[in-house]
């Protein structure tokens, strides 16, 4: 069983479509229970860091989470979802985030038009078993206005967004983070979410 986390943040039937069409039957949920059964979790989201974590705490999933990553459950961040993982944000205030990843997330200071949304360009920093099934420049699409700052050891894959590196894929042993939306992301993104599913198999 792969869940899908249920905090009141983003557009979950998208996420569970697109699971959906690589083979992946996801149950969308904030059970405590269920979440401890599932082999792999999804954390999508859409919206402030702040809100996010807020909504973690007030559904008391941050306990859980913490145990399904220790267990080595694989958890794929989405997006927000994405930026919840590292240690810290500093959208609307300061935030401390799961901490799964390390790093921060920061608002994307740059002279590029803000928010980040649209196609771009994938750069491989490092081989992963997410990356398998497509290639270096494949394009996916991004919305966001927050960027996330990682260890070059942690992060997977980039995109240049002018003459900013965004991380786009990091990672670190079971956790997996993706800042553009695989969902809404065509071919690439069923393929990325193809590998996940080949990886929560083997």
């Amino acid at each position: 069983m792969v869940v899908i986390i249920d905090y009141n943040i983003g557009n979950l039937s998208s996420v569970t479509s697109a699971l959906k069409r690589v083979g992946i039957e996801a149950v969308i949920t904030r059970d405590k229970e269920l979440i401890r059964q599932a082999r792999a979790i999804v954390l999508p989201g859409v919206g402030a860091f702040p809100v996010a974590m807020n909504n973690l705490k007030k559904y008391d999933l941050i306990g859980v989470l913490n145990e399904c990553k220790n267990a080595g459950i694989p958890i794929l961040g989405i997006c927000l979802g994405m930026q919840i993982l590292f240690e810290k944000g500093y959208e609307v205030e300061e935030t401390d985030g799961l901490g799964f990843l390390n790093g921060e997330v920061k608002f994307m200071d740059i002279d590029e038009k803000i928010p980040h949304m649209g196609w771009n360009q994938l750069h491989f920093n490092q081989i992963h078993p997410i990356l398998k099934n497509i290639h270096e420049n494949d394009d996916v699409y991004f919305v966001h206005s927050f960027m996330a700052e990682c260890p070059n050891e942690q992060l997977v894959a980039y995109s240049d967004y002018g003459d900013t590196k965004v991380t786009a894929i990091a990672v670190k042993d079971n956790i997996i983070g993706c800042q553009f939306h695989p969902e809404k992301s065509g071919a690439v993104g069923i393929q990325i979410l193809k590998a996940f599913k080949e990886m929560i198999e083997c």
